[in-house]
Formats: structure tokens, C-alpha cells, sequence
């Protein structure tokens, strides 16, 4: 295919938000509070829903609040009072916090009743039923691409194009949209294009699969796909958007499809897509973690937000006319990092899809989706502070007119994830100062070291606040004994439970720091560049460590040389953690980092999920193709589906990962 430009958005200068739409096409999803019977009775029902979260978390905010302020009172105190307000405000967000994964574990226990249809339609999609209907329309699955890795991007084509191919559709094909500004690299894209291209050539049953790279790059990623809407978005009714390290099944892609077209008001279904296939000892940790302890928060958050859900901007269906129609973005006015081009730009489209009338939804459990995630910890922090300035620009979007208030909360809710931190760091470096000049511990250990029913209370509520989500979300796969078996069973699951909160004790300080320092920075006025990310199994060496994480190592010397001086043997003892965790951030950086680590904590039957107890063919596939190591034999209790026959490879993919 022939590159093709993007043309200029015919926005004007200093626009706020885009237009209201004139129409809206299709039907329109969300039912007006105004009309009759059923439609106020789904009002009714998703208020109460939210109700049910938000009164919760008000009142164990509060009460701790409360607690505090019974058993260490202000006075006159500006310190004290500082103290007091900040630890009110990061005890409120972690109350929030539990309250979601309380609210999640009801809401799974509740089963069917805090479904929606759409989910209920999912997973009675099975079977013949996965094929796409007659008359849904054509659909496109793209994927977006920026100077990645082509060998592992058209690996990962490959291997969806031949499970689309076994579930015996023919009407969706695969985009390759690339953004691609380095020559070289475009060089090798078109090389790999050109080996699947002649690879899908023997096979008729593989899908039809297309490249295009964009010699102006106006938009980044939402302009990449803002522009195929344009050029070729008349040809199909459906868009699936994938990330580069996406990998979706075929029996997925046409659940989705057939989903989509059973349910006319739905302009958008996101899906939830686990971290798959690294082998670090950092990302396997990460990987066993979000598959434990996320469950419960996606169900809260689809009880809650219904049909006005978001968009994380990959592994999901949309509607490409109603996307193309009522998604386009505007430039934020004002310059960088807080105005220009949106960059966390999928929260956005899906808060303006809502606002046009589309219903857009999240299926958490619909499986069959995964993605890759930073390997080491260098990467994840590079990650967040990209993330960081994203989600801060939505200070900006905040006030559009027109916006849901479901879409401004989720806006709202990026915020705070992300500026609670610099709070976090307030807190922390007042009472330690106010523990410092006064001898008693106060509010920096929660009330554990207070006397008096106040102080008792205040500890046991925090605690219990702070330890919640990660108890409640350990018990839920306990209880059951195929959820045990998906992490390697009783054993196995404790340990690396008990493992990663070890770990993450030490790795929550530098994390903190570094998104703290992300955020001032931002309202400084420092940009974030577009850059390429490495998603390899990637080792960091200690020069790129230290140089990266010098201000962790300097921050945590002051901090154990202010406690030496300070002479104090309990404050000493309760921050000796801390300041041990970013002395040593460098060394984290580096053994994290190790594959050889992650594969010998595996082998001992550490850190497993789902993917490595009952590994998808795809995922099997996909390891094979790029050269990489198959687990199997090696993991206590496995029980790996069949890999499908490779007889179709043609000797070009031998040497993939060579290339």
C-alpha cells in the first residue's frame, strides 16, 4: 500500500472542546433520565450503584479523619495542622481504594445482577456462535505502530491471522498503521511486510493484511487512526485497535464483532488485556500481581460506570462511523506539557463517544486479549511520567461542556491517582520532621504507637484500610480451587503473594519519588518527548541505573543521615525502610531486570498465573515464532492447551528472532 499524509484538522485556533455534534447517528445509547419506565429505572439503578461506592468511601474517609484529629489534635500548631490535612487527604484515597475492591468482591459474589447484558451475551458466546454474524459488516483490527520492533509486531500479526483463519471468518482484515519516521526502521517494516504478505499468500483462509506508513506523523497515535477512519473507514463497520505488543484471539476478535452488532446502542467495548510473555524477574512479579489483585477492581469499575465507561485505547471494538463523527480531537490551548496535542488521548474519545449518545462498555472477563509491559523498572518509570503528564492534561478537558459526569470522574480519577503522590512525600517528610522535634511517632505510623481509644481506633481502621485490597483480593482466589490452580495452587500463590509484598515495600518508595517528582516537573513545564518503547526482556547495567536514579540514592542518604543525627532510635527504625529502599534503587533496577532470575523463579513455581498454568496456544505460538523459551514441563501443576501445527511456517519465520 501506498503511504498517505494525514491532511490538517480544520480546527480553530484556541478551541476548548469539539463541537456538539449536529446528529447522531445510529441509536443513541444512553436513555434520557426524562423518558418513561425502563429507561428512568436504569438511572435509578446505576445511581444506586455509584451511591453504593461513593457513601462508603465518604464515610471511612471521614472517620479516619475524625480518628485523627480525637488522637492528635492540632492545636496551634502550622505543622501539625499540615500534617493532619495531608494524611486526611492520602487516607481518603486509599479508602476510596479499598472501598473498590470491597464493592468488586460484592459485586462478584452477587454474580448475574451486577452483570450487564452485554457481559451476559459474552459468555453465552460460544462455540459456533463466535463466528461472525451474516450482515454485521466488515471489520478492520489495526494496529498502530511507532519505530517498534517490526520482527515482533508482524510475529504477533502472524499469529492472530492464523486464529482468525481457524475460526473460519473472512470479513476482517488486519492494518498495519504505521508512524514510523526513522528510515531504517521503516526499511525493515517493509521487509517483514513483505514476508507475510508472501507467508498469507499460500494460506487462503488467512485474513487480508495491509501496511501503510504516514509520511507526516500530525496527531501521533490518534491522529494515525483518525486518519484511516478518513481514508478508508467507509469500508468497514467496526474498528478493532490494537497496540503494538497487542496479541487478541481470533474466536475474541469475532465475540467482539458479533457483540457489537447484536447491540446497536454500543459505540465502544473495551476489554481488559493481561500482561503476557516477558521473563524478567520485574515484569513476571508485575504480571502475577495485576493478574491477582486486578479482578475485583474491574468489576467494581464496570458495576459502577455502566454504560458510560472508558477507553484505554487498544484491545477494544468502536463503531467507525460514530467514532469518526464524534471523537475528534482538539489541541488543547495553551502551550505544553498542559496544552498541545492530548497525549493519554483514548480516555477523551471515549469520554466524547458518551457524550454523543454511545453507550461504550467494559467486559472484564472476556479473555482471549493480552499485551505487553515494562521489563524493568527504568522502563515503567519512563512509562509513568509520560502517563503522568497525560493524565494531567485532563485538568484541561475537565470543564468541557457537555461531558457526562461518569466521563469527568474517570478524568478526575487519573488526576489524583497521579497527584496524590506529591502528597504522599509531603506527609511523610512533615511527620517525619514532626516526629523529629516532638519524639512521639504521631501520624507517621497511623496510630499504631498512640495510646487512647482514638489512637486504637485510627490504627485499626488504617490498617485495615491499607491492607485490604491486596487481603480481599488473595482470599477471593483462595476460595476457590480453580482459582488456586490458575497460580500454581495453594502454595505457590502464598509465596509469591507474600514475595511480591516484600518487594513492592521497597519498590513503592522510589516509584513515589520518582511519579512525585514527575508531576511538579510537569507543572514546571517540562514536555514529554514521543518516544520509542522497548519492550524486549531488556537488562539494565548499573551505569544507566545510577545515572537515571541518582536523585533515589541521594534523597535516601540525606534522609538516613537526618536520622542519625535526629538520634531518635523509633523514628530511625520506621523509616530505616524507606531510606534503605531508594539508597539500594539502583541495585533493584539491575537484579529486577534479569531474565535469568524471572525463568528460575518460575521453574520454582513462583510468580505464576493463568498464562503460564493453562497457556493460551497464541501465547505458545507466539514464543515459538520469536525464538523465545516455552515453559513447558517446567511448571508445577500446568496444564498447557495443545500447540496448534506449525506446517504452514514457511522457513522465513525460522530466523525471526535473528533478524
Amino acid at each position: 500500500m501506498s503511504s498517505r499524509a494525514l491532511p490538517p484538522r480544520a480546527t480553530s485556533p484556541g478551541i476548548a472542546a469539539p463541537a456538539e455534534p449536529t446528529h447522531r447517528n445510529a441509536c443513541p445509547a444512553l436513555p434520557d433520565p426524562s423518558e418513561p419506565t425502563a429507561h428512568r429505572e436504569v438511572w435509578r439503578g446505576l445511581r444506586a450503584r455509584r451511591l453504593a461506592l461513593a457513601i462508603p468511601s465518604l464515610v471511612t474517609a471521614g472517620g479516619i479523619a475524625w480518628l485523627a484529629a480525637l488522637a492528635y489534635p492540632a492545636g496551634v500548631s502550622p505543622l501539625a495542622w499540615a500534617v493532619l490535612c495531608l494524611f486526611g487527604l492520602v487516607m481518603a484515597w486509599q479508602a476510596f481504594t479499598a472501598c473498590q475492591y470491597a464493592y468488586g468482591l460484592i459485586a462478584t459474589l452477587v454474580g448475574d445482577r451486577a452483570k450487564s447484558l452485554l457481559e451476559r451475551r459474552s459468555e453465552a458466546g460460544t462455540g459456533a456462535a463466535e463466528a461472525v454474524p451474516a450482515g454485521a459488516g466488515r471489520t478492520a483490527a489495526v494496529m498502530a505502530i511507532h519505530a517498534e520492533d517490526a520482527v515482533a509486531v508482524f510475529a504477533r500479526l502472524r499469529v492472530m491471522a492464523r486464529s482468525l483463519a481457524q475460526v473460519g471468518t473472512d470479513e476482517i482484515d488486519i492494518f498495519v498503521l504505521s508512524d514510523t519516521r526513522d528510515g531504517a526502521i521503516a526499511a525493515v517494516e517493509e521487509h517483514e511486510y513483505a514476508r507475510i504478505q508472501a507467508w498469507a499468500s499460500s494460506d487462503p483462509a488467512l485474513p487480508r493484511i495491509r501496511y501503510r506508513r504516514r509520511t507526516e506523523n500530525i496527531g501521533r497515535k490518534a491522529g494515525n487512526i483518525g486518519e484511516f477512519c478518513r481514508t478508508y473507514g467507509g469500508e468497514y463497520a467496526f474498528m478493532i485497535v490494537l497496540d503494538a505488543d497487542s496479541l487478541m484471539t481470533g474466536a475474541t476478535m469475532a465475540r467482539l464483532v458479533r457483540l457489537m452488532h447484536e447491540s446497536p446502542r454500543t459505540g465502544l467495548i473495551q476489554t481488559v488485556s493481561y500482561a503476557a510473555g516477558r521473563d524478567t524477574l520485574f515484569a513476571r512479579i508485575q504480571q502475577f500481581a495485576v493478574r491477582l489483585y486486578a479482578p475485583l477492581a474491574l468489576r467494581c469499575l464496570e458495576t459502577w460506570q455502566g454504560p458510560e465507561g472508558s477507553y484505554w485505547g487498544h484491545n477494544a471494538i468502536l463503531r467507525v462511523e460514530a467514532f469518526a463523527e464524534h471523537a475528534q480531537l482538539p489541541r488543547l490551548p495553551g502551550r505544553e506539557p498542559l496544552g498541545g496535542e492530548i497525549l493519554c488521548h483514548d480516555i477523551v474519545e471515549g469520554a466524547l463517544m458518551v457524550r454523543a449518545g454511545w453507550e461504550v462498555r467494559l467486559l472484564p472477563e472476556l479473555g482471549g486479549t493480552w499485551e505487553e509491559m515494562p521489563t524493568n523498572l527504568v522502563d515503567l518509570l519512563g512509562r509513568e511520567r509520560r502517563w503522568c503528564q497525560g493524565n494531567l492534561q485532563h485538568l484541561r478537558v475537565l470543564p468541557w461542556t457537555g461531558l457526562h459526569a461518569a466521563s469527568r470522574w474517570h478524568f478526575l480519577v487519573g488526576i489524583l491517582s497521579y497527584g496524590v503522590l506529591p502528597l504522599w512525600v509531603a506527609f511523610l517528610g512533615l511527620a517525619a520532621w514532626q516526629a523529629a522535634r516532638t519524639g512521639d511517632l504521631g501520624l507517621l505510623a497511623y496510630g499504631l504507637t498512640g495510646s487512647g481509644l482514638a489512637a486504637h481506633g485510627l490504627a485499626a481502621l488504617s490498617v485495615t484500610v491499607l491492607a485490604l485490597p491486596k487481603l480481599l483480593s488473595l482470599g477471593y482466589v483462595l476460595a476457590s480451587p480453580e482459582r488456586r490452580a490458575s497460580f500454581g495452587g495453594t502454595r505457590s500463590l502464598l509465596a509469591s503473594a507474600v514475595l511480591e509484598q516484600a518487594i513492592w515495600v521497597i519498590l513503592w518508595p522510589v516509584l513515589t519519588l520518582f511519579t512525585a517528582g514527575a508531576v511538579m516537573a510537569t507543572f514546571f513545564g517540562r514536555v514529554v518527548r514521543w518516544e520509542t518503547q522497548d519492550r524486549d526482556d531488556r537488562q539494565v547495567s548499573w551505569g544507566e541505573a545510577f545515572r537515571l536514579q541518582a536523585d533515589a540514592v541521594v534523597v535516601g542518604a540525606l534522609i538516613a543521615l537526618a536520622l542519625v543525627l535526629v538520634g531518635n532510635v523509633w523514628l530511625a527504625l520506621w523509616l530505616a525502610p524507606l531510606a534503605l529502599a531508594l539508597v539500594t534503587s539502583p541495585a533493584q533496577s539491575v537484579w529486577t531486570s534479569r531474565a535469568d532470575l524471572g525463568r528460575l523463579a518460575r521453574a520454582r513455581g513462583l510468580f505464576l498465573n493463568a498464562d503460564d498454568t493453562a497457556q493460551a496456544p497464541e501465547l505458545t505460538e507466539l514464543a515459538q515464532i520469536r525464538g523465545l523459551p516455552v515453559p513447558h514441563g517446567t511448571i508445577p501443576g500446568a496444564h498447557h492447551a495443545p500447540v496448534r501445527p506449525a506446517s504452514r511456517e514457511p522457513a522465513i519465520w525460522l530466523a525471526a528472532d535473528e533478524a
